[in-house]
């Protein structure tokens, strides 16, 4: 039977939560120093729970640790973002091409893709996005496990830990704006390429089209960082990256 959490973690889980919303809401702006006593008080925590956050969140890559002592709010490039979605894009073309060359079983998979089907056949304006959006994240997550490989399993979610770096990242932001909803027809599409390839066995194609389907991801940033900036606020992280 699971033992309830101790004081001290449900405060140093309060902690964080709390921080790591205030940074990705922007809240606490890109390059902003951040005071202990400051936030403990705006929080209601003390500052030991709070000294783990910050922490929690430098390891996280949300902050970053300052030479004389102290943490600040780390700023992003265009091109950081770019080489995160670049880099999630290796990682799960790699484990599409290993799960490929193993003959996963892909009886998982199979299901939520064919869930998606049913969610993506009625078309952008109709689509049931809260449901596309669990639907996309379960496809991810099995792709990851897919190879059997603990390793791979640990370094996509390292890969995706940065907020806009992750397959989620974009999908606020897409449910108000019709072309953005006509894009996850495209996506969806490779969904089932992914898995197709995965179960003839074809690596190389495998990890093509995975790579391919991250950069996805960079057409949505390209488009809301030049053309539509209102909906920087949709995606979570977004507001600390400067131009």
């Amino acid at each position: 039977m699971p033992q309830p959490a101790s004081k001290s973690q449900s405060q140093s889980l309060k902690a964080l939560l709390a921080l790591r919303d205030m940074v990705l809401s922007g809240a606490l702006p890109a390059g902003e120093r951040l005071y202990e006593v400051a936030l403990s008080e705006e929080i209601g925590i003390s500052r030991t729970p709070l000294r783990d956050a910050l922490a929690r969140l430098q390891q996280e890559g949300l902050l970053d640790r300052l030479p004389n002592g102290g943490y600040a709010v780390r700023v992003f490039s265009f091109e950081d973002v770019i080489d995160a979605i670049e880099l999630r894009g290796v990682l799960e073309g790699t484990a599409a091409r290993i799960a490929a060359e193993r003959g996963a079983d892909t009886a998982d998979m199979r299901h939520i893709v064919g869930r998606l089907d049913l969610v993506v056949n009625v078309g952008p304006a109709e689509m049931d996005f809260t449901a596309y959006a669990e639907l996309n994240a379960a496809f991810h997550a099995c792709l990851a496990v897919l190879p059997g490989s603990a390793t791979i399993r640990l370094e996509v979610e390292r890969a995706t830990s940065l907020p806009f770096a992750s397959p989620s990242a974009f999908l606020d932001a897409q449910s108000d704006v019709l072309d953005f909803r006509q894009s996850l027809m495209t996506a969806q599409a490779q969904h089932r390429d992914i898995l197709d390839a995965i179960n003839r066995r074809e690596g190389a194609r495998a990890e093509h089209i995975a790579r391919e389907h991250a950069r996805l991801a960079r057409k949505n940033l390209e488009y809301v960082i030049r053309h539509d900036r209102s909906l920087i606020k949709k995606v979570p992280g977004l507001s600390l990256v400067t131009q």
